[in-house]
């Protein structure tokens, strides 16, 4: 019997990205959660290596990158 409750306010569109990752895969939030708690519990640590970006990677992500194509993939990994 689950008789405890974690509450979370969430932007509503992370909210939303999320639960359509969760979904495609079928999983619920509520099931997602108690996965990540249940890692931690095993783990005694927190399950996923957090890293503070460097100054050339907090660059990357503000410069405009040009869309690759399947096809372009496709042959950069042959």
């Amino acid at each position: 019997m689950k008789e405890a409750t974690v509450r979370s306010r969430l932007n509503p569109k992370l909210k939303e990205q999320a639960e359509i990752v969760l979904s495609s895969i079928g999983m619920t939030s509520s099931e997602a959660i108690r996965l990540f708690y249940k890692q931690i519990a095993i783990r005694k640590e927190f399950p996923l290596e957090l890293k503070v970006p460097n100054q050339e990677t907090i660059k990357s992500f503000e410069e405009p990158h040009e869309a690759v194509s399947l096809g372009e993939l496709r042959q950069m990994f042959k």
